[in-house]
């Protein structure tokens, strides 16, 4: 049961960066998701596009929390270190 919910927060914190890093493309910069992705790449910047989507998950997170369930916010935090993580391996590689 309590793997069960932290796998439910691990993947509404990927889904959250994943719509962050989406409405930060489609919003902010007004290009294709896929395009800007590839240029990303090229470029060395991709883990700034990740972290940017990353503060999206300050929400589930903290609803989570505010609703006393803590094993869901705990799979949304390590979906955050996760990201930091391959933040962190990006810009050594």
């Amino acid at each position: 049961m309590i793997k069960k919910e932290i796998a439910i927060g691990f993947l509404v914190g990927i889904a959250a960066n994943l719509a962050g890093m989406f409405l930060y493309i489609s919003l902010i910069m007004q290009k294709e998701f896929e395009v800007v992705l590839g240029r990303a790449s090229e470029e060395g910047v991709l883990g700034t596009i990740i972290a940017l989507g990353a503060i999206l998950n300050f929400l589930p997170f903290f609803v989570f929390i505010k609703k006393k369930q803590d094993y869901r916010a705990r799979g949304v935090l390590i979906t955050t270190i996760l990201s930091a993580a391959i933040i962190l391996i990006s810009k050594f590689l």
